[in-house]
């Protein structure tokens, strides 16, 4: 399989980015949870359609993990799923903290142990609350990474496509039949997503097929009923009335675009280098949502609420723009050669205790 970067994914990265950066600021914060206290009803009625740029996000990352698998190294696979995640997420997540404890005030708090917790990016699995509310879904990231670290642990990645001919048809059942550890495990709610984009990887790297399109046809289906399905307490939980008709068409519409990618009928996008637009992605993902409404709940109303909106989203692009550049790209080669030097380091170690045991086993 081929390891070629696609130029259209970045930029579908970003929007997906911008989408969520909206529905937090000028919907979500206001709306529910008393985390903002500044409304911004010129943009709600559109933004609040703004979360399910997560969904795409998760379709992005089915085609891209799968592409970073594709060689089978469950070494390299794991070296480089931490080096993209962690530099980024130990720097956005200190600021977030350290902002909580300077203008927090009474809507955000964070106690040390919680925060050290939150650097391992483990928390969600031992149950302790995350310092902002984006860090769910790298929970959900991290089940499918898992997922796809056991099959290359066992050398079957060449046989992906069955694995998710199995977790579709699985996905399917558990909607039908619900057993809530199997739908946890194997990440029912969102499966679709992932393997709706791991599948537009194989077409895009081996061509399409019969069972492909049959599998792209499932998931979209699979993910436009949980969706649609969900809405009402979307509706309960923030107070609003939603189209199902445009929330079926906004998940059509990325499963579309996607599969133009696939078949590479993009080159009007392709032929562009999105590479910054890519890169500040996840660290703008990370450090907007609580830093933003802490912005706003300083500010409004005394600062006009435009200028507030759009000046923090401006502060949040040009902090993940320094996030990006003085630290991914300083420390990312740094942090991947100590991983690799400290496996080879316990090879090592690991043939000459065997190399002992067998000197022995002989005298």
């Amino acid at each position: 399989m081929t390891n070629t970067r696609v130029n259209e994914i970045d930029l579908l990265r970003f929007f997906a980015a911008l989408s969520v950066v909206f529905f937090h600021y000028s919907f979500r914060g206001y709306a529910a949870d008393t985390m903002s206290v500044m409304p911004y009803p010129l943009l709600a009625p559109f933004s609040k359609y703004g979360y399910l740029g997560v969904e795409l996000f998760f379709i992005i990352s089915g085609f891209v993990i799968l592409m970073t698998a594709a060689s089978g190294s469950l070494k390299r696979f794991f070296v480089s799923r931490v080096v993209r995640l962690y530099p980024a997420f130990w720097v956005c997540c200190t600021i977030t903290f350290a902002m909580i404890m300077v203008i927090g005030g009474s809507r955000f708090s964070a106690s040390i142990s919680q925060y050290l917790i939150n650097m391992t990016m483990l928390n969600g699995f031992v149950g302790v609350p995350s310092i902002d509310g984006v860090y769910g879904t790298l929970l959900v990231e991290m089940k499918f990474y898992a997922l796809v670290a056991v099959i290359l642990a066992i050398g079957r990645i060449h046989q992906a496509q069955l694995f998710l001919v199995l977790w579709l048809v699985l996905s399917v059942a558990l909607e039908v039949k619900p057993i809530s550890a199997l739908r946890s495990l194997l990440i029912v709610e969102f499966s679709a997503y992932f393997i709706a984009g791991a599948t537009y990887f194989l077409i895009w790297s081996q061509g399409v097929s019969l069972t492909r399109v049959g599998m792209i046809i499932l998931s979209w289906g699979l993910a436009v009923f949980q969706t649609i399905n969900r809405l009402p307490t979307f509706e309960k939980h923030y107070d609003t009335a939603m189209s199902g008709n445009i929330v079926a068409g906004i998940i059509t519409m990325f499963f579309f675009v996607m599969l133009l990618v696939s078949l590479k009928r993009t080159g009007f996008m392709g032929r562009y280098n999105w590479l910054m637009a890519g890169s500040l992605t996840y660290p703008l993902y990370l450090i907007h949502q609580n830093i933003g409404y802490m912005i706003f709940n300083i500010g409004y109303p005394a600062i006009n609420p435009h200028l507030l909106l759009w000046g923090t989203i401006v502060g949040a692009l040009v902090a993940a723009y320094a996030v990006h550049i003085f630290i991914e790209k300083k420390f990312s080669l740094p942090l991947k050669n100590a991983i690799n030097n400290s496996f080879n380091s316990i090879h090592c170690l690991t043939i000459n205790a065997v190399q002992g045991v067998r000197g022995l086993q002989k005298r």
